[in-house]
């Protein structure tokens, strides 16, 4: 098992640079728009590339994620919503913990039921400190996981939350306002997070436009992910792949 993935984000980190993830949705793609979709990113010099979501439905995962490797060499990595939601076609897994919430089955339960198995998938496992944020509006996330997120006002929730999940040896920490927020997450929430913590910080959720990407940035996020902003408009890849790219905060 190779770390190489988490290496990298590490690195970039340190260099103060800024990664680009989009967010495939095997549910929400066919191989036409798959196509499209992949020249955009491998133009746009996206970093890596999340595949999975809430509910996977179309027993499509292998599927999509063959065609991106036989389409481009940006690394994939696994964004499950369930322990189902695995394939050893993929180059790591996000091993998600559902720090923000209190349901016993998203903080250890779901993964001792799949454990053995991705043990055995060859995946590099990445621990991530998954912490939902009200982003103003139910999300499928928040309706599945059964717990409530964290106020967007609460910055010291989210400060000690994103603490104590890298304290217990998360090695990432993913603050995510859910596909289809009205809000995303404030850059006062971020940049308080980003200061208490030494784990790479993720941010996803309701992230519409290059300005938002750029702020997030601006504000301690090291990796952005964008997801339902580019189902509705591909052409934004670009944007926000220059956007996110051109911070570079000094070490």
């Amino acid at each position: 098992m190779t770390h190489s993935i988490y290496s990298s984000l590490t690195e970039k980190k340190a260099k103060g640079h800024k990664s680009f993830a989009v967010l495939i949705d095997p549910d929400k793609v066919n191989p036409a728009s798959m196509d499209e979709l992949l020249g955009l990113v491998t133009e746009a010099r996206v970093d890596y590339l999340l595949v999975g979501g809430s509910l996977v439905i179309s027993n499509r995962l292998d599927e999509v994620v063959l065609q991106i490797k036989k389409s481009c060499d940006i690394p994939v990595i696994l964004f499950p919503g369930s322990p189902s939601q695995i394939t050893t076609h993929a180059d790591a897994l996000l091993y998600l913990s559902l720090i923000s919430g209190r349901n016993p089955e998203l903080l250890i339960g779901q993964h001792v039921i799949s454990a053995a198995a991705v043990k055995q998938s060859g995946l590099e496992i990445i621990s991530t400190g998954y912490m939902v944020i009200d982003g103003g509006a139910p999300t499928t996330v928040s309706y599945i996981s059964n717990a409530a997120p964290i106020p967007a006002d609460k910055n010291e929730i989210a400060m000690c939350t994103a603490m104590a999940g890298e304290m217990l040896g998360m090695k990432l920490i993913y603050m995510d306002a859910g596909s289809g927020a009205k809000r995303p997450i404030h850059e006062s929430m971020i940049e308080q997070v980003a200061r208490v913590i030494e784990a790479p910080l993720v941010i996803g959720g309701g992230i519409k436009d290059p300005e938002k990407a750029y702020i997030n940035c601006k504000a301690g996020a090291d990796v952005i992910v964008i997801g339902n902003a580019i189902e509705k408009d591909p052409t934004l890849i670009r944007e926000m792949s220059d956007a996110i790219h051109s911070v570079i905060i000094p070490a």
